[in-house]
Parts: C-alpha cells; structure tokens; sequence
C-alpha cells in the first residue's frame, strides 16, 4: 500500500477588538506590525528563486540555484569563505534583519575542550560566544565539542560552521537567554542532556550561578532576531528547540530534525499572554526518522510554516493551544501506517465547520493534492 500522504492546512482564528489588536501589535521588542506582509514576502521570495532557477535551467546546464531563497543568496558565490558575513543578509521571514556578527571580528575557534564554563579558555567556542562585541565565529577545523554546562550566548553573535564539521554535545547545549541577533548555521547539535547548579559565564564581566537546566538542543528565552539555518538536531533530552518567554523575530530553516520526543515548542504556557507577540518562521526543514510530535507546537503568536517535509511521525505533527495563528503553506506531510495518526483534529467555529467539514470530505474522496 503506498504511503499515505497529505497536506494539512490549519487556520485557527481568534475574534479581537481593533484596539487589542494594536495592542498586541507593539507587545514585543522586534515583533512585527503586520505578520501578513512577513508571509508575502516569503512567498515572494521563493517565487523569485523558483523562477530563476527554471529559467536558467533552459540556457545552462551546470547553474548553481536551487530554488532556495537563502541558498541561493550566498552558495552561487565560489569564493563565498571570503566573504562569510554576507550569510547575514540572507536571513527570511520574521527573522529577516538578524546581523549576528555582522561588521564583527573574525573569531577562529581553535580548541574544542570546555574545562571551566566560570573562566573560558580563548579560542574555545564559550570563549568566544561570551564577548560583548559583535563576533563572526568560525571553526580552524573539524570540532567535536563536549560541553560540560549549557552554553550561554551574548548578543550579536553568529555561529557559522560552514566549511567545517562540527558537533556540540553533551551537558546543556546552547542557551539564547534575553539576547538578540544571533546566526547558527551548520552546526550538528545532539545528545543534550540537563545540567546546571553551578557557576557559569554569560559574558566576560559577569559570572553567575545557573540552576539545572532542561537538556534542550537549542533553548531561546526571552529573546529576539534568532536564525538557526542549516543545523542538524536529535537525540536530546527534552526539546531541540524551544522558544518561550516572549521571544519573537525567530527563523529555523533548512535544518534536519530526527529521533526525538518532542521536537519544537514555541510558547511557554497557555496562560503566558507575551508569547502572544511570538512570531516564527520555519521553512523548508526536514522533520526526519524517529519523531513523535511537536513539529511544531505552538501556544498563541503567529507561527508560518512553509515548504516543509514531514516524512513521519507517531502522535502528532502541529499542534496548537490557546489560539496560535499557524500558517501552513506548501508543506508534504507523509503520515505513518497508524490511522491514529493520521487523524486532522481542531476546533473551529460553528462558521467555519462546513466548511473544513467539505474540504476534508473532498480531500479523502477525490484524493485532491495542495500545492
């Protein structure tokens, strides 16, 4: 029997006041006006890379774009090492802007080790992500780096892996707490287990003491303008990346997600009116082997999901609460055997049911495929 396949288009609506909606409108730092106009420019974007790659595909037959907006901005360039820190301004959706360490130092991590979390050696990689200033991190090598606490991010960083194969395992991982404009691209992050109650440098003037944290792959809180682009993550022991405590102006993109529980929340609690203002972009990521729900799972904010591919799953695939605008757009979504899982759950109003009742009704009847 072939694989059931679908797609899955989730509009969950909430009715608010024109005041309100100003309101929650200027709610966060970074959080923009209109998420709308953020979902049209996506859409243009990749129409552009669509149609630029056709086009040349007629008149040259060893042409570099993809049809990738982000790839196509910076990978057609052959000496591209020479100039890293264009990678900043290929950044979409309601990340777009993020500088990273744009118009920083070049910063080569040189040693893998992380013996003091307190007190960095230079040319470590917590060394390097604690300073004050605008840095453009690279790697001298190939890295497997075993850290021994969670690694806490200044702003105005970019982790950039290209060019080199690098790991960061172990106790912790990475921790975005209450930064702004910071890039990973590249990174393989994986086998992160919770840590803590011990003292830890934030940046090189502040030590502080850490309780335990969660065992999350990528852990951004309270922060703004994040960019995880071309990262692997599995394996860890609670999230691979979630995003909580108003925190917004975020993209993950062209990442590979397998073997986990559960994958990506974005929102803290139902009752955290701040994350009302979350707004996320994730595109054109792969949710991989071995998953089980949370791809994401959204509590309240605007959340556009675009040109994905969901090859499998075992409970669910997107889930939201607590009225979440989730706009999905464009993805493939394979669904397991189980015909548990394959079952399209929501709750709508009375107005709207018809409606979805009919939609459904013909996508299983006349087995429509969406686009």
């Amino acid at each position: 029997m072939l694989p059931f396949t679908c797609i899955l288009l989730v509009c969950i609506m909430a009715s608010v006041s024109s005041i309100s909606r100003a309101a929650f409108n200027l709610s966060l730092p970074h959080q923009h006006p209109d998420p709308d106009s953020v979902v049209h420019d996506v859409q243009r974007r990749l129409n552009v890379s669509i149609s630029r790659r056709q086009a040349l595909s007629i008149t040259q037959k060893d042409q570099c774009l993809t049809g990738n907006p982000i790839d196509d901005c910076w990978r057609c360039d052959p000496n591209w090492y020479n100039n890293r820190q264009r990678l900043a301004d290929c950044s979409i959706g309601f990340a777009q802007g993020t500088l990273g360490g744009k118009g920083g130092q070049i910063y080569v991590v040189t040693d893998s080790s992380d013996h003091n979390p307190a007190n960095p050696n230079p040319g470590t990689l917590r060394h390097a992500v604690i300073q004050n200033e605008p840095l453009w991190i690279i790697f001298s090598t190939n890295m497997l780096i075993k850290l021994k606490h969670e690694l806490i991010f200044n702003s105005y960083k970019t982790v950039d892996g290209r060019g080199a194969n690098v790991h960061i395992t172990g106790n912790g991982c990475i921790t975005l707490q209450y930064v702004s404009h910071v890039i990973i691209h590249n990174i393989h992050v994986h086998h992160c287990k919770p840590s803590g109650n011990t003292l830890i440098a934030a940046s090189p003037t502040h030590v502080g003491f850490r309780g335990r944290s969660d065992g999350d792959g990528i852990s951004i809180f309270g922060s703004q303008k994040i960019w995880i682009d071309h990262c692997s993550l599995s394996y860890c022991t609670d999230g691979l990346v979630d995003a909580i405590m108003g925190s917004t102006g975020i993209t993950i993109s062209n990442s590979y997600f397998s073997h986990h529980d559960e994958v990506m929340l974005l929102g803290h609690n139902d009752g955290y009116l701040p994350d009302s203002g979350m707004q996320v972009t994730i595109a054109f990521n792969h949710f991989g082997e071995a998953l089980v729900q949370r791809m994401p799972r959204c509590r309240r904010g605007y959340i556009h999901v675009v040109n994905n591919d969901f090859t499998a799953w075992e409970m669910y695939a997107i889930g939201g609460s607590a009225n979440p605008t989730i706009n999905s757009q464009g993805n493939r979504y394979t669904a397991p055997a189980d015909p548990n899982a394959k079952e399209v759950t929501g709750f709508c109003s009375l107005v709207n049911f018809f409606e979805l009742f009919f939609f459904f009704f013909s996508l299983f009847r006349f087995g429509l495929e969406l686009y």
